[in-house]
Formats: structure tokens, C-alpha cells, sequence
């Protein structure tokens, strides 16, 4: 998919003030107990997502991360289609107070060719 030069300009920007992670690490960190959250539109998550993983939609998530994860020193991992949208979700939770938010490079894309656990 291409993305328009301003979006890739502002998500470059915010890679520089988030902590990205492997497909790998995520998985490893979501089996030893992080928050694996999908913040894609409801219907890519309805077509499959990461086994185990939490729905919030970048749309909302400042609106409800709260209340689905009250502890703002929680592990968090958030992970989009391609590894774009879930920068900027994880830049807004900062700004929220969350001190361990990541971002999954390759997001949705990657991990389901991987081989990786997905569901329905």
C-alpha cells in the first residue's frame, strides 16, 4: 500500500520517540504476559487478528485505553496493518501517561504471514 508523503513524514517523526519492537519480541513479550492490542479498523479485525489480542481502534483509543488498561505501566504492544497507524497510537499513550507502550514493526501484515497464532 503507499501512503500519502504527509502521513509517512509524521510517522517518521514519531519513530524517533517510540520503542519499536521485532514480530518476534511481541510475540515473546505477549506469551509472558503484555497487552497485545490491534488498533486497526473493526472490520480488518473482524477479517482476522493476532491470537490473544485486544481490539481498540486508533480511532478511540485514547477515549478507552483507560478502561481497558488502567495500569499506565502496563506492557503494551500495539500493532496495525504495516507498523504505521500503530506509532502514532502509541505516541497518543504516551502522551496519556503510559510508560511501556511499543509498537510492532510489520504489524498485521507480517505477523499473520509468519505464522504466528491468528484468530477470527
Amino acid at each position: 500500500m503507499s501512503h500519502a508523503p504527509g502521513f509517512l513524514a509524521l510517522v517518521e517523526s514519531l519513530r524517533t520517540k517510540v520503542k519499536e519492537v521485532t514480530l518476534a519480541q511481541a510475540r515473546a513479550r505477549q506469551v509472558a504476559g503484555a497487552h497485545l492490542v490491534d488498533v486497526r479498523e473493526q472490520s480488518e479485525w473482524a477479517a482476522g487478528h493476532a491470537a490473544g489480542a485486544t481490539y481498540i481502534g486508533k480511532g478511540v483509543i485514547e477515549r478507552d485505553i483507560e478502561g481497558t488498561i488502567p495500569d499506565k505501566d502496563a506492557e503494551i504492544i500495539l500493532y496495525c496493518g504495516g507498523g504505521y497507524r500503530s506509532v502514532i497510537a502509541a505516541d497518543s499513550l504516551q502522551r496519556l501517561g503510559y510508560t511501556n507502550v511499543s509498537s510492532m514493526m510489520g504489524g498485521w501484515r507480517e505477523w499473520s504471514a509468519s505464522g504466528f497464532p491468528t484468530e477470527r
